[in-house]
């Protein structure tokens, strides 16, 4: 395995220095921030001691907020991207910033502050030249922890949608390529190790009791960290102004088949028009979070789903069917957005249970497996909970209740059916892996499931924009079969082909470049 990563890391080493930079810019521009932050409150709250405990309750109470959980209550606010994960990771780093401060600025020795004071010094002379260089080596410490866990943590800015090595650890695990979650996990852990050495390094140059080489030191950090902050400036500014004028963002779901869309849009739209596209792929929660990022602006276009429109964008009761596609059009219509380019291929919700249950109980449709269901255990993904047609209405309709059911990612499902920790599964009609799985589909005799036709929403506001565009999301129209998209999901999830290939053939046997 250790071998099909080093090869995967050759062959896509743009790919995945292009997220390691990613990461560095979004880690630094924390870090950066909790250093200014964290130390001035820090030097706060050791000046007026009675600040100190409940800043710290403060800080450790946000602390111990799940990192997923964090992301949820910011998204409404800062919405999806990179805004968001830096926040988050900055409140991360705030504690053991905040804390190494405080410690380092009270340990110094009371005695020194008076020789100090005693020499005529004022109180910012003697914070300055005298308590701050003495704390410094404490300070120095917080920090290399601070900086190691915010690169560590720095993971899950991919789960909304912000770049950096997180995608490749997600992506890997959505698509079952285990050599790319292990290339992504380890550049994370190689980052964090050599950004902790030079620091240790400088952290041993600043405990040198030479008052030249401790000046020098100041210098160079200070050199170092306004280099820093230009950096991330420009990155700042390179990023606002690279986003305007010809530029079409594009969002995916944390999807195979959403991967290879994804790619197949850039591929066409940068081939045949001027517009540059950037892409942003496996946005966690999927229309959750990519929906509302479309009405404020942030996406332009992304891949969804008919029945998923439906039920959850436009809050509609009772099930989907395409002969309601003219009403959900003029419902996006209302939101600015439109339906253009139907791809052709649908991605209904099934249930597919193992063979042997299927054997054991006769299980061939949905109302054989209510009689049973208290007797197993059902996976489906987190959305899948959550959707107004999932999995409550699923119960309500057959009268069912699972004896079990356990929340997992989309990319693991079969992996959990084949070792028997589920019995049954939530799948998709185009899933790769259904072919090969030792499953059987059941039928959905009631008609539950509303249909799910895939097609492009795109802002109206772009169509104005760059009218070449829906000419170019036309040219999709009709394309691609469940059975075709099956294969395509099927080559990069078992045959480990990059989704970009698989989308580059697929366009290519088109016609289409």
């Amino acid at each position: 395995m250790l071998a099909q990563a080093w090869d995967l890391l050759v062959q896509r080493w743009d790919f995945f220095r292009g997220l390691l930079v990613e990461h560095v810019e979004i880690c630094l521009v924390a870090i950066l921030i909790a250093i200014v932050f964290g130390g001035v409150a820090g030097i706060l709250i050791s000046e007026y001691q009675k600040a100190a405990r409940p800043t710290l309750g403060v800080v450790n109470f946000l602390y111990t907020i799940p990192s997923i959980s964090m992301l949820g209550f910011l998204i409404p606010f800062s919405g999806i991207g990179d805004a968001t994960a830096v926040i988050a990771l900055t409140i991360y780093a705030l504690l053991p910033m905040v804390r190494a401060t405080y410690t380092g600025m009270t340990n110094v020795d009371p005695a020194i502050m008076e020789a100090a004071k005693g020499m005529g010094g004022t109180r910012m002379q003697t914070l300055v030249r005298v308590q701050l260089p003495l704390a410094m080596p404490v300070i120095m410490s917080g920090i290399r922890n601070m900086v190691t866990m915010t690169i560590a943590l720095g993971g899950i800015a991919s789960y909304i949608g912000a770049g950096g090595l997180g995608v490749a650890i997600y992506r890997g695990i959505t698509t079952n390529n285990t050599a790319m979650t292990i290339v992504g996990s380890l550049l994370i852990a190689l980052l964090a190790l050599v950004v902790d050495a030079v620091l240790g390094f400088v952290e041993k140059r600043m405990q040198m009791r030479d008052a030249k080489a401790r000046r020098t030191n100041r210098r160079m950090a200070i050199g170092a960290a306004v280099a820093c902050g230009a950096v991330a400036l420009g990155v700042g500014v390179s990023s606002l102004v690279g986003g305007s004028g010809g530029t079409i963002n594009i969002a995916t779901k944390p999807m195979t088949e959403q991967y290879v869309m994804g790619e197949a849009l850039k591929m066409l739209i940068e081939h045949d028009t001027n517009l540059k596209v950037k892409l942003t792929e496996g946005v966690g929660g999927g229309t959750s979070n990519i929906e509302p990022a479309m009405e404020s602006g942030q996406f332009d276009l992304y891949p969804e789903y008919t029945g998923t429109g439906w039920a959850m964008v436009l809050k509609k009761k009772g099930t989907y069917s395409e002969r309601e596609f003219g009403k959900l059009q003029a419902g996006y219509r209302k939101l600015g957005m439109s339906w253009v380019g139907m791809y052709g291929f649908g991605n209904t919700y099934g249930i597919a249970v193992r063979k042997d249950v299927a054997q054991r109980y006769d299980l061939k449709t949905y109302s054989d497996l209510a009689r049973v269901a208290g007797n197993l255990r059902l996976g489906a993904e987190a959305d899948f909970f959550e959707r107004a047609d999932g999995y409550d209405a699923l119960c309500k309709a057959y009268g069912m209740s699972f004896g079990k059911t356990m929340q997992m990612d989309i990319g693991l499902k079969y992996d959990a059916l084949s070792q028997g920790s589920v019995d049954a599964i939530v799948i998709f009609t185009t899933d790769g892996k259904l072919s090969r799985a030792d499953a059987t589909v059941l039928r959905d005799d009631k008609g539950f499931f509303p249909s799910y036709q895939c097609g492009n929403v795109v802002r109206d506001e772009a169509l104005r924009k760059h009218p070449e565009l829906r000419a170019e999301l036309k040219k999709l129209q009709g394309t691609i079969t469940e059975l075709d998209m099956a294969r395509m999901n099927y080559e990069v999830e078992e045959e480990k082909k990059d989704p970009k290939a698989v989308a580059r053939e697929f366009l290519k046997s088109k016609g289409l470049i």
